[in-house]
């Protein structure tokens, strides 16, 4: 192999992903920030960046960690927010490894005391926390790493300040293999978007595959992935089995528990999933998440008894309510509870007092969200929203932003069985809702081209 041929260095972008609000109500999109700033000045400097899946499940940290601060040569660090995990992260890195290790945040963010002498680099936000101004941060990133490759110094604080520590050699076969298992969970990834592309049978047939092996000598992320992309083809009864193999560790994280409650509900073991369920929330408390989850339970088992004729479907219709209402109060920023508590209301013999107060509460929720940074179920809030209002133009207007964000069949079918609660409540009260049916039959079009074959 030639020279030009071999893959670069790998750097290692320890950071949050997603959007995350900080202590001061400052919104920064993380994702955006890894895209248009540290990658391409991770690449400028002749590297190439991975970053830590575990923080999609909240942080786990296991031996795939530790070996990526250990074994990558160079780190980017994104201390913006104060997350506990990435300064958790930063602290084995800088005991670790003495040099090449960058540290970047958003321009106004407070550094804490004990890496206040640290050197870092400032990068710019809009006030929807995109990032702005990118050219000056790149070129210092860049700087940064590319005299960490050609002049290596010092840049941890605990080297700098403890002279008498051995400076340690990695062995290059650890390296080596190291990242043969970065190229493999790349490959592996790819193959798993494929499958998903393909049909449920593809990505069952991975699934298998992984049923011959042991999972604690899988990267968490591959399992993490393999997990959702199973919910995203609807094979809840593979996604159950995947989960009671799964290291404990992985189990007790809160969103594969939170996942493993929407599979239950969803082969209908609704007393299995109200308690994994229940368990989080005792765990961690109320949720915009975790209650939309568990107040599903309690919807879907609420219609059931409602087709049955079942004297309890009066208690399970209330018990949805309060608990979707619960899940809105814990995040006023997450309008999905809050608007199927005020859907759900609609399906009681007597006006709900609390509708008048929630609904514009929710709206101008969603109504803020959307202006931001709008994706599926704000659209699929909004149309619901304007139904509730039964404001046709405004309905009419999100149900082609609905069809154009829609990612999965699953969740326009939601939003086609929300309005369908609406419509056959104001049936049953002798109001016109043909119009609805009208919105119903387009989202099923639009659930129909996005199911994979197989």
């Amino acid at each position: 192999m030639e020279p030009s041929e071999l893959p670069p260095p790998l750097c290692f972008v320890l950071m949050p992903f997603g959007r995350k609000t900080d202590a001061a109500g400052r919104v920064t999109n993380f994702d955006s920030v890894f895209k248009k700033i540290i990658a391409p000045a991770v690449e400028q400097a002749g590297l190439e960046p991975i970053r830590a899946d575990e923080e999609k499940i909240g942080g786990t940290i296991h031996k795939p960690m530790f070996e990526r601060l250990m074994l990558c040569h160079y780190a980017v660090a994104d201390i913006t927010g104060a997350n506990p995990n990435v300064f958790y992260e930063l602290g084995i890195r800088h005991a670790l490894r003495p040099s090449s290790t960058a540290i970047v945040f958003r321009e106004g963010t407070v550094i804490p005391f004990d890496i206040a002498l640290v050197r870092g680099i400032s990068y710019k936000t809009d006030a929807a926390g995109e990032p702005v101004d990118t050219e000056g941060p790149i070129a210092a990133i860049a700087s940064h790493l590319t005299a960490s490759r050609h002049e290596p110094h010092d840049d941890s604080p605990i080297f700098q300040l403890v002279d008498v520590l051995p400076h340690w050699q990695i062995d290059h076969s650890k390296t080596d293999v190291f990242r043969e298992q970065i190229d493999y969970s790349k490959r592996y990834k790819k193959r798993l978007a494929d499958a998903v592309r393909v049909g449920a049978e593809a990505v069952k047939e991975i699934a298998a595959e992984a049923a011959l092996k042991n999972l604690n000598d899988i990267e968490t992320g591959i399992i993490v992935d393999l997990y959702l992309s199973l919910r995203d083809v609807e094979s809840h009864g593979t996604m159950i089995d995947l989960y009671e193999r799964m290291p404990t560790p992985l189990q007790r994280a809160k969103m594969i528990r939170e996942q493993l409650g929407f599979a239950l509900n969803r082969v209908e073991r609704f007393d299995d999933a109200e308690t994994v369920l229940k368990e989080v929330i005792a765990e961690f408390g109320a949720s915009s998440e975790t209650n939309g989850l568990l107040g599903r339970i309690y919807k879907d088992r609420w219609s059931k008894a409602k087709e049955a004729g079942r004297p309890e479907a009066r208690s399970l219709l209330r018990r949805a309510i309060d608990t979707y209402l619960e899940g809105f109060e814990a995040d006023w920023r997450d309008a999905y509870p809050g608007v199927n508590a005020l859907t759900l209301m609609e399906q009681q013999d007597k006006p709900d007092a609390r509708k008048a107060r929630i609904l514009p509460v929710v709206t101008y929720s969603v109504s803020r969200k959307a202006a931001k940074n709008a994706d599926y179920w704000d659209y699929a809030t909004l149309l619901e929203l304007a139904v509730l209002g039964d404001d046709r133009d405004a309905a009419d207007e999100n149900l082609a932003e609905v069809a154009s964000h829609a990612r999965h069949a699953w969740e326009v079918q939601s939003t086609k069985r929300n309005l369908g609660l609406i419509r056959a409540a104001r049936e049953t009260r002798h109001e016109d809702a043909a119009w609805i049916k009208q919105i119903e039959d387009d989202l099923e079009r639009t659930a129909e081209e996005l199911k994979p074959a197989g």
